[in-house]
């Protein structure tokens, strides 16, 4: 099993420690051969989770995308959304054939409002059994430490997707299979907006006692807008028997990739949404705390694609309706949050 990983920001860095950790080569896409050259004397990454040691050994590293993909049995994408599809540039139909392809994306390609997926299929005729994401709760740096992870992998084709997390499991990091791939997707989404929320509310100085209600109705909200595609397990406490196996309970997917991704998201201080927000809050604009954070926050574009989907979904969405006010229309972050409070329940 080959794997290629396009991207070398955090989260890829993160995916590359976790299989050369399990032994696998690596086919890495880097976008500069500078950084390619830092890795190989330095042994980590010029920009992003420095403290990890890379195993060079290990490491087959390119600036050519077109062959990091055609030397790859399944290829990871881990850039951040409004890049990827400037990340395939150069490849063709045919470099995808027969491939797997793993989106470690957490955002929505801003052109359509779409995710990988439907770009993957309009642009490559990749279709979706050969698709699969990779969701957490999980941060990068968590794993750069070695701290015990959760990842889930989506499918619809699980046998595949449980051969694919096998590769992934270790020490410190435990895997969960399910096949709501569209469901999974869209909550990775949602909670970037979120938590970007989350950091604007603490940006306010409000407390914890508020913290708790607006994360309590943001997931709410996330599961009214995730049923209106059919996502399943989007309520705590719901579980379908046990496995013949183990005999232990089947997952409950919101207890997981949505819930607990969302909580993480919201209160961790390594949560670059909940950063950009906390500097919004503040009093920062947009344009000032992307310099400042010299990172990418989702949950700033991910907040007007998914404003434009509801348009025709018509969720009831207070909650992110008010992030994108802020984000893109001027509204002062005191005047928006003053008038959702009472909206919350």
């Amino acid at each position: 099993m080959r794997f290629g990983i396009i991207g070398n920001g955090s989260w890829a860095t993160a995916i590359v420690k976790i299989l050369t950790g399990n032994n696998h080569t690596i086919n890495w896409w880097v976008r500069n051969t500078e950084s390619i050259d830092h890795i190989k004397k330095h042994r980590h990454n010029p920009h992003y989770l420095r403290t990890v040691e890379l195993n060079i050994n290990l490491l087959q590293m390119s600036s050519d995308v077109k062959e990091v993909v055609s030397q790859s049995d399944i290829v990871i994408v881990a850039v951040p959304s409004a890049f990827a599809k400037d990340a395939l540039t150069g490849l063709a139909a045919d470099d995808w054939k027969n491939k797997k392809v793993v989106s470690a994306i957490k955002g929505l390609l801003p052109d359509k409002n779409r995710l990988l997926n439907d770009y993957l299929e309009e642009k490559f005729g990749v279709p979706l059994e050969n698709y699969f994401a990779v969701l957490g709760p999980c941060h990068a740096e968590e794993v750069a430490a070695e701290k015990l992870s959760y990842l889930t992998f989506s499918g619809i084709d699980t046998a595949a997707a449980n051969e694919i997390a096998s590769h992934f499991h270790g020490s410190f990091i435990n895997t969960i299979v399910n096949h709501d791939i569209l469901g999974v997707q869209y909550a990775a989404v949602l909670k970037n907006i979120y938590a970007l929320g989350a950091g604007i509310a603490h940006g306010l100085d409000y407390g914890d006692n508020f913290l708790s209600v607006f994360i309590a109705n943001a997931a709410d909200e996330m599961a009214s807008f995730l049923r209106q595609f059919g996502a399943e397990h989007i309520t705590v406490g719901e579980h379908e028997g046990e496995d013949p196996v183990t005999h232990l309970k089947t997952p409950n997917y919101a207890a997981s990739v949505y819930l607990g991704d969302l909580l993480v998201t919201c209160y961790s201080l390594h949560s670059r949404n909940r950063t950009f927000g906390n500097m919004i809050g503040k009093g920062y604009s947009v344009q000032t705390a992307q310099l400042e954070m010299n990172m990418i926050a989702e949950g700033y574009n991910a907040s007007k694609c998914i404003y434009l989907i509801n348009q025709q979904v018509k969720a009831p969405m207070p909650i992110a309706e008010t992030v994108y006010r802020i984000l893109w229309e001027n509204v002062k972050p005191e005047e928006g949050y003053r008038e959702m409070e009472p909206g919350l329940i």
